[in-house]
């Protein structure tokens, strides 16, 4: 079995387009047919302006098709010469049948078939002829639809449109000239062939409105021989719209963002609590001499200071005798360490020098001043100084004290 090829496609070139109907389903069939008797070949090329099919017989699928149809007419081939003749007298009654003088005369019937895509049906009373036709890829298709029927007939518009003569009242002779002429140029320039036969307002409306009135198409648009070039000028884009100014409003503008971030900082730091702060008053210098007394160069001291601090000393040994010593100072203030004055730092520094720095060498003058006064004291009283001595807490840095003041 031999399928239809691109050879066997320019081998019909030279053949005319046969035009047949199915009754059944009102749809057209073109057809093209191509037979030698030197190869001892033929073929069918079928179309309804959509799909194509096609098939190829040999000789031997001739005589085997023609049996199968035509039963009563088929010879018994009995000599060798019987057997190469009688293909050849087939394939000349097929190109006659299919032929433009004799295909019309008969009967064109789709039938159905197992055995291929496209069966149909050629008869009249006297014979009957079936052929068994397959799909063509429909690439090759496209390229047998354009080739052989859509570039001849917009070929054959420009003709019909560009004589100056009707094309039905010219000679077959000048008709040929004609032909001819239009054929060698299309072949030259396809691309401004094309261009030049449809850019014609009059081949183009005409098409246009045969095609509206084939699909049923409402209102179908008129055929015109002239038109007008249109105005290509591009539009220009819109102006941008300006706003319209806005009164200023009665409310009053509150500030910018930056200066209310500027009052809140101001209203939350420190700078500001300083300043909600009522003032303190200034303490008197009697304050100050009070907790530090100035030292003179009297070796005692004032009765006053020795009475107070002999007491307290007695109290705090009776203290630490009740219970023990412990490892690390007290970080109690003991009567004779001095309470620096509110102006001069704050409570939390004193605590941090008592820790660290040594003794001041005030209180060891002070301590020696009143254990040379109260020598005639007690053993208690001297044990109590000691551990006083010992467990006394470092005070802050010495504070320079205004000489000349008040004192008691």
């Amino acid at each position: 079995m031999e399928y239809l090829s691109e050879e066997h496609v320019n081998l019909l070139l030279v053949k005319e387009w046969l035009a047949k109907g199915d009754s059944n389903t009102s749809t057209p069939y073109l057809l093209k047919f191509y037979a030698s008797t030197v190869d001892l070949n033929c073929l069918i090329l079928i179309t309804d302006t959509k799909n194509v099919w096609g098939e190829v017989l040999t000789s031997q699928r001739v005589v085997r098709r023609w049996r199968d149809c035509n039963p009563q007419r088929s010879p018994e081939l009995n000599t060798e010469g019987d057997e190469k003749s009688w293909p050849i007298q087939c394939l000349d009654f097929l190109s006659r049948v299919h032929s433009l003088g004799g295909v019309s005369d008969l009967v064109f019937e789709v039938v159905r078939s197992n055995y291929s895509d496209l069966a149909f049906e050629l008869r009249n009373d006297t014979f009957r002829w079936r052929w068994e036709t397959f799909g063509v890829g429909p690439r090759m298709s496209a390229d047998i639809l354009s080739k052989h029927l859509i570039m001849p007939l917009i070929s054959a518009t420009h003709l019909s449109f560009s004589s100056a003569e009707p094309v039905s009242s010219l000679s077959e002779a000048d008709l040929e000239k004609s032909t001819d002429r239009v054929g060698r140029i299309a072949r030259r320039t396809v691309d401004t062939h094309v261009k030049g036969t449809l850019s014609k307002p009059l081949v183009a409306t005409t098409l246009r409105r045969m095609s509206a009135v084939l699909n049923l198409a409402p209102d179908p648009p008129r055929i015109v021989a002239n038109v007008q070039a249109p105005d290509l000028t591009p539009p220009s884009p819109p102006a941008p719209a300006r706003a319209a100014p806005q009164p200023p409003s009665a409310r009053a503008a509150s500030p910018p963002s930056t200066l209310r971030g500027f009052l809140a900082s101001e209203g939350t730091g420190p700078t500001a609590a300083a300043r909600r702060m009522p003032p303190q008053p200034v303490q008197d210098d009697d304050s100050v001499t009070e907790e530090e007394p100035e030292e003179d160069d009297s070796e005692s001291p004032p009765p006053v200071w020795k009475g107070k601090e002999g007491a307290k000393d007695q109290r705090s040994a009776n203290a630490r005798s009740s219970s023990p010593a412990p490892s690390v100072p007290s970080k109690r203030a003991t009567p004779d360490q001095g309470v620096p004055p509110a102006g001069h730092g704050s409570p939390s520094r004193p605590s941090r020098d008592e820790s660290s720095s040594p003794l001041p060498k005030k209180s060891r003058r002070k301590l020696e001043v009143t254990s040379s006064s109260d020598s005639d004291d007690s053993e208690g009283g001297q044990k109590a100084q000691t551990s006083r001595r010992k467990n006394t807490v470092a005070r802050g840095v010495k504070q320079p004290i205004k000489r000349g003041g008040r004192r008691f």
